[in-house]
């Protein structure tokens, strides 16, 4: 606790020292006034901008005609700026038409801005290297605005995703904050796991997206890297899937890219926006299980099918324990509620040439288990931006740092064998607080929680900065660089007391040290040329990569405390043993170029290309090349199409071809690989070298289509893409008899992922009071290993099938009821009398048939809704209708009382339990699973201009949002959108807050 303080305060400092840098370069700039040219009979000219519902527009462009300067509104909608009185003023404001003025003698103007919905076209859309219009982009790219993401109180931005871009699948593995969600762009591509994460871009800084490991209940699915941001300071995400927009990362982009981009400083006038939100979280749904009186009932209708007599051996639950107890285990294991809270403050402001935004957040977060658990998160973050006088030189300074502290529960999970604990099941804890051993150990059983005093806390620290630095040498040519650093740290400790286990047995207190430490350093020095010759322009980008990444693993435990109290001070441990220590370097360097045209806007041709050169391959296959071309026509533009087609407002066609690569393989794997033996003076290998495996290749196809209609109230997108992966990287196992388990190798497989994605925008109402606008995307992906030559005789031949997608399960075949015993039944295929992987002929996809996303936001006056509805169409598999052995079951079961029903006959008999194991290896639970699910619901308040204004303030808004709130589905599992597990991912939240500028 201490320590998470203590780097809080460093937060501070840090803060505080960053805000001294901006003040001295503000003051640098104030030292020489960036004053506009002198003209005569020049004076100041003042007035204020709004919309049509009266509302000030912060931002607002206000540009002399034909001078070379000008200013931007402030947070009021005034504005100031030094003309003539025959100038002519130009106001122009992403979304609004622009207005050209003359001021005609006039020494003050007020102005009224319209909407302007096609020029939405033009907001600028990050593309990695480069920016881009929505109009002209030629890949695809799915965005995301501050405004979406702040709706939702998640500590990931990843989670903030979900339901809202098409081809991007997010799964949240587990209840638990800060663990690591499951991200896919456009399907699985590799083999490999870890071959499938996308790459993680902020601020221009390439982050790690592997999860890091754990040895707590985060331990299955890693603690996610991107924890440490502060969500209310993102300005967009963007996720880039095509090859055009994709391959200019060559080997990074296999997986697709997922920008990040903070927010920047405003650039008139200061401004200080603060908010809060309180709240709570819950489970969301629960098993429907059988009480005590139904349970008992289902138990001795087993034993007398069996015809066996009930003993303390056979029927503990029956004649030991309480007949008339019933414990509510889902209630007493996640029934619990998870209190969450936030607060954020930025300060902003600058002038023309400098801007900066300087902020902070607190984030915590309890837990639905039993226990005194919580999450707890301390952000700072910094913004600089500078231009100079003759707008030649221009910086960007960009830090975010990020501290947290996770505090969890250290080896209990509360799976399925805690769920199904029979109802009448004796208390788990003694009146006094410590675990009951003695009512569970006289049915010869432990303590279910045993272990639940064990305590893991996990720290760390992440820091991710960057800087560029750009000087234009002649017009349109422009050098740049941007330079970036990223530190990222984990210290876990795992503190296991005696306490937590049963006193008879000899467990001394112990304690699991667990430590990572990832360092990477970029630096991407760039020339890029911008010019038009008449109708043609041309941009041109080249630039090179260089990145070095250092990553530490240090692991160790300590034994032997002569007291709880000292569980984690080493110098205090009896023995330390397995101590180990992993240090990787990893190097990456590139080239790369662009190449885009285009002639009177209509016609599109963009060519990127890099060669890519990785540590983690051989001297002979070190460097390859990747590239793309993307074109677009815009032939609404065309004087055919606008002539006979005047409901069209917009169209467009676009397509693209490329390849990317992938290299997320482990370090050093073609080299030989040796380590220490215990006794002295020893070596031994554990790594067979490869020096000739080379890169996996992603080869992607798309086309798309993009149509506005009405002046762009409704817009349609269409793509349909294919990607193909090969040259397989993977860990290919090797016979026991060489002494090696597997050695590094490329497999002759071929992965292809295809789909459509719809993605449809319509304004339904935009009156002065009230607006109405719907968003809508629709994925229909699809998976299939499209060729693997020989897989019968490989080790994977019980895993995958040629023609079927990667993410399958291979069944055995229900064949219903056996009409003797009551049992279930499956085919013996082969007629061999035992059952193996000769008799899984049913092949059940995992995969989602479609999913996707309904947006929709209103507004009327002061008072706006926004409402998410997420749907997907899959199927999945429940399991709890066990029908009469100990251990709770699903209340569909009693159906089996009467003998009706698809369960089998209740029986506790070894028969029967086989008969059960095997039938969850078939497909008879495997069910519909699809959900509609209320994501995110916001309804925010306005208060009066009038009121806020008389505080001092700007704006004032109040709110209330929810979080999963609502799931239709059919699913009889926890959480539908872990369909195959007993795993509760996403928690109904619930909470009310405030945001206030001033």
């Amino acid at each position: 606790m201490k320590n998470f303080y203590r780097r809080g305060m460093l937060i501070i400092m840090f803060l505080l020292a960053m805000g001294l840098l901006v003040i001295l370069a503000i003051n640098q700039a104030n030292a020489a006034p960036l004053s506009p040219p002198i003209y005569f009979n020049q004076q100041e000219i003042a007035g204020s901008v709004t919309n049509t519902s009266g509302e000030a527009l912060l931002g607002v462009t206000v540009l002399v005609k034909n001078r070379q300067y000008g200013t931007t509104t402030d947070a009021n909608g005034t504005y100031t700026i030094n003309a003539t009185t025959r100038d002519t003023l130009v106001f122009s404001f992403i979304g609004y038409k622009t207005q050209e003025i003359a001021l005609k003698g006039r020494q003050g103007l007020d102005i009224v801005m319209e909407e302007d919905i096609a020029s939405l076209n033009e907001v600028e859309i990050n593309a990695g290297y480069y920016s881009v219009t929505e109009r002209e982009r030629t890949g695809n790219i799915s965005r995301v605005t501050a405004e979406e993401i702040e709706n939702q109180p998640v500590v990931s931005p990843l989670q903030a995703l979900q339901g809202r871009m098409a081809g991007v699948e997010i799964t949240t593995n587990a209840a638990s904050p800060g663990a690591a969600s499951t991200i896919r762009i456009r399907g699985v591509n590799s083999l490999r796991d870890e071959g499938n994460f996308p790459l993680y871009i902020i601020d221009g800084v390439p982050v790690n997206s592997i999860p890091l490991e754990s040895t707590s209940l985060l331990g299955n699915v890693g603690i996610d890297p991107l924890n440490n941001l502060d969500i209310n300071n993102i300005e967009s995400i963007e996720v880039l899937k095509d090859a055009d927009a994709t391959a200019i990362y060559g080997s990074r982009g296999a997986n697709g890219v997922v920008l990040i981009t903070t927010k920047k400083g405003q650039k008139a006038g200061t401004g200080l926006e603060a908010g809060f939100y309180y709240g709570a979280a819950t489970v969301q749904n629960r098993l429907d299980l059988l009480n005590t009186q139904e349970y008992i009932d289902v138990r001795r209708r087993a034993l007398e099918n069996d015809s066996v007599e009930p003993t303390e051996r056979n029927a503990y639950d029956l004649l030991v324990w309480d007949q008339d107890q019933y414990t509510d285990w889902q209630k007493f294991l996640f029934g619990g509620t998870a209190e969450t809270a936030n607060a954020n403050i930025a300060f902003s402001g600058g002038s023309d040439r400098t801007s900066f935004r300087l902020g902070g957040s607190y984030f915590t977060q309890g837990t639905i288990f039993p226990g005194d658990y919580d999450y707890r998160k301390v952000t700072g973050n910094l913004n600089l931006n500078h231009t100079s006088k003759d707008n030649k030189f221009q910086l960007n300074l960009a830090v975010n740092y990020g501290v947290d502290r996770n505090n969890l529960v250290g080896n209990v999970d509360f799976n399925a064998s805690t769920i199904y604990l029979a109802p009448n099941a004796p208390k788990i804890f003694k009146e006094d607080g410590s675990l009951n051993w003695e009512d569970w150990g006289g049915a010869g059983l432990k303590n279910p929680l045993e272990g639940y005093f064990n305590n893991t806390t996990t720290q760390t620290d992440n820091l991710i900065s960057n800087i560029g630095l750009s000087y234009e040498i002649i017009t349109g040519l422009r050098l740049k660089s941007s330079m970036g650093y990223t530190y990222y740290n984990s210290s876990e400790l795992r503190e296991q007391p005696r306490r937590s286990y049963d006193p008879s047995e000899s467990i001394t207190n112990k304690a699991t040290h667990l430590k990572a430490d990832r360092r990477s350093w970029i630096v991407e020095p760039q020339i890029l040329y911008n010019q038009s010759f008449g109708k043609l322009n041309l941009e041109a980008l080249a630039g090179a990569t260089f990145q070095e990444n250092n990553s530490i693993r240090e692991s160790f435990l300590s034994d032997g405390y002569a007291s709880e109290a000292l569980i984690g001070n080493i110098g205090a441990a009896e023995k330390i043993i397995n101590a180990k220590r992993d240090n990787t370097d990893y190097r990456y360097a590139a080239l790369f170029s662009r190449l885009g045209f285009n002639w009177d806007r209509k016609y599109y041709l963009n060519l990127t290309g890099r060669r890519d050169g990785s540590s983690r391959f051989g001297p002979n296959n070190r460097f390859a090349n990747f590239g793309a071309i993307g074109t677009a026509w815009i032939f609404s533009e065309e004087p055919f199409i606008k002539n006979n087609l005047p409901f069209l407002s917009f169209g467009k066609l676009r397509g693209s071809y490329g390849t990317t690569g992938n290299d997320q393989i482990g370090d050093y794997g073609y080299l030989d690989a040796y380590e220490a033996t215990r006794g002295p003076g020893g070596l031994y290998p554990t790594g067979l070298a490869n020096p000739d495996y080379s890169w996996e290749i992603n080869k992607k196809l798309e086309a798309g289509m993009e149509l506005g209609f009405v002046q762009d109230r409704f817009r349609l997108s269409l793509s349909r893409y294919q990607n193909r992966s090969s040259n397989q990287l993977v860990g290919y196992p090797l016979p026991y008899l060489t002494g090696f388990t597997t050695v590094q190798a490329n497999l002759p497989a071929t992965v292809e992922n295809s789909g459509w994605e719809i993605t449809f925008n319509s304004i339904n109402i935009n009156t002065d009071k009230f607006k109405w606008d719907t968003s809508f995307n629709l994925s229909i992906p699809e998976n299939e290993l499209v060729s693997y030559p020989d897989i019968e005789q490989s080790s994977y031949a019980n895993t995958y099938r040629v023609g079927q997608p990667l993410n399958i399960s291979l069944l055995y075949e229900y064949t219903g009821l056996d009409p003797e015993t009551g049992f279930y039944t499956i085919r013996d295929v082969n007629e061999d009398g035992r059952f193996d992987y000769q008799d899984r002929i049913v092949i059940q996809d995992r995969n989602r048939n479609f999913f996707g996303g309904l947006n929709n936001n209103l507004t009327y006056r002061t008072i706006s809704l926004q409402f998410l509805w997420e749907f997907v169409k899959q199927q999945g598999f429940s399991s709890g209708f066990s029908a009469g052995n100990i251990g709770n079951s699903s209340d569909a079961i009693l159906s089996s009382l009467d003998g009706e029903g698809p369960y089998q006959q209740l029986s506790q008999s070894v028969a029967a339990s086989r008969a059960y194991n095997y039938v969850l290896s078939t497909n008879f639970p495997i069910h519909d699973a699809s959900y509609l699910r209320l994501k995110t619901l916001s309804l925010a308040y306005q208060l009066p201009l009038k009121f806020t204004n008389s505080i001092g303030a700007k704006n004032w808004k109040l709110y209330v949002r929810g979080q999963n709130l609502l799931t239709l589905t059919d699913y009889e599992g926890l959480d539908p959108e872990n369909p195959y597990s007993v795993a509760i991912g996403n928690l109904r939240t619930l909470t009310g807050g405030m945001h206030i500028n001033f």
